[in-house]
């Protein structure tokens, strides 16, 4: 079994993946918005997490970003630089990545500012790690 440690540093390197992508799509004319969102919201949700499981605290498996800086914001952990903006990525996490939702409109938010979310909720999540050691 991993010690929590091990399993935030684990969601931190599989945020980074997620980023990756987002960083070298994001330029592409011919990038889906969905699927840079899909990406965006992952990373800054594996970010979350690690910062969650680095304290041993358990989290529910959810996409859900809301709840996640919820879980930070109760065990009085610093939020990330865009807490209150994160909830734009929710609907990436699920529901579009299958389908057209209506009333979603994925063109709120452009690549930057995807890029913006994950780089700096990434960058929150490794100093928090670093802390931590």
């Amino acid at each position: 079994m991993t010690s929590p440690h091990d399993h935030a540093r684990a969601l931190l390197a599989r945020a980074r993946d997620d980023c990756y992508v987002v960083r070298h799509l994001r330029g592409e004319s011919d990038a889906l918005l969905w699927v840079l969102g899909f990406h965006a919201q992952q990373a800054v949700e594996k970010a979350l997490k690690s910062v969650v499981s680095s304290r041993g605290i358990e989290y529910p498996r959810t996409h859900n970003l809301v709840m996640l800086v919820e879980m930070l914001r109760r065990a009085q952990i610093r939020l990330p630089p865009d807490a209150d903006a994160l909830g734009l990525l929710v609907p990436f996490g699920v529901l579009l990545r299958y389908e057209d939702v209506e009333g979603a409109d994925p063109q709120h938010i452009d690549p930057e500012r995807f890029d913006g979310f994950v780089v700096r909720t990434i960058g929150w999540a490794v100093e928090h790690l670093k802390k931590a050691d």
